[in-house]
């Protein structure tokens, strides 16, 4: 079994109370594929610009990411640039966006991704990821992430892409803003109907909530004593979740809670240090020693 990810792949400039860092490879794909390839193979789609550093594509290609539907296009690579205060972790203040060669984008996968069985469409606008979907042949499970900029702009594409979708993860207030409901359990109760039949709202330092019709359950976040960036704790969350779910080839109640215990404990990681410092070079032996902490905080 593999995955298939679409999404951004970025050059990220970053301000924390912890210091600086200036054009880290980042991008809701590449964070996603850091998690994922740990339990299955990424095939990842996505563009970057022709000035977008080869350093970062050959660490990919280490990191055994097939990067065989990866455009390079003419014109600059997306840029972020975010910067976090103190008091608030869980909001970036944007300070500068460059759309670069996302202006226009329209994904072109290779003819032997088409068949992949399991596809997340991580956080780029809800048009591109239709465009994906209509792409391929008959995929087994689809996850889908997005944010309130699509929430708020492109409404009506993003409604009609989640009837497609098996599984969407949000965070808190996505799920709040998408739903207009402040409640988080009903929140997900709409989004049910929204079509998904799996939904995951991530709650930053306060855990995850999981709705379906017959598995329900919530876990806490591994505690942290000092966050340096939370920049693609969401993406990491996402890869560890839908990688475990590739791996095991099932959603049963006990597979979905490993898989959600799996992406927190990779979410936990990736806060420590600014972009992949830390998920870079994990291990699973190292993932599995957390992942059992984690275990007795919520045991009886």
């Amino acid at each position: 079994m593999s995955l298939l990810v679409l999404g951004t792949v970025a050059l990220d400039n970053v301000k924390t109370p912890s210091g600086f860092r200036r054009d880290m490879l980042g991008g809701s794909a590449a964070h996603f594929s850091m998690s994922a390839s740990l339990f299955t193979k990424v095939h990842l789609v996505a563009i970057v610009g022709e000035d977008f550093p080869k350093e970062h594509i050959n660490f990919l290609k280490k990191k055994g990411i097939d990067l065989d539907s990866l455009k390079i296009g003419k014109g600059k690579s997306f840029r972020w640039e975010g910067e976090y205060k103190k008091e608030d972790f869980n909001t970036a203040l944007t300070l500068a966006t460059e759309l670069g060669v996302l202006m226009g984008f329209s994904p072109e996968i290779a003819p032997h991704h088409r068949a992949i069985p399991n596809i997340f469409l991580a956080n780029i606008d809800p048009d591109i990821q239709l465009g994906l979907l209509d792409m391929l042949h008959k995929p087994k499970l689809i996850g889908l992430d997005s944010m309130n900029l699509w929430i708020n702009h492109k409404r009506e594409s993003l409604l009609k892409l989640m009837k497609r979708v098996d599984l969407f993860v949000a965070n808190d207030a996505e799920a709040r803003a998408l739903t207009q409901e402040s409640n988080l359990i009903r929140a997900a109760k709409k989004l049910r109907n929204f079509g998904p039949k799996l939904i995951v709202v991530k709650k930053g330092e306060h855990g995850v909530l999981f709705y379906s019709d017959k598995v329900k359950f919530s876990f806490p976040a591994y505690p942290i004593e000092e966050v340096v960036d939370p920049t693609g704790a969401g993406d990491t969350f996402a890869g560890g979740l839908m990688g475990y779910l590739t791996k095991a080839n099932k959603a049963d109640a006990k597979t979905l809670k490993e898989a959600a215990l799996y992406g927190t404990t990779l979410a936990s990681f990736n806060v420590q240090a600014f972009g992949m410092e830390k998920t870079a070079g994990l291990t699973l032996a190292q993932v599995h020693k957390r992942m059992k902490e984690l275990k007795s905080f919520i045991s009886l």
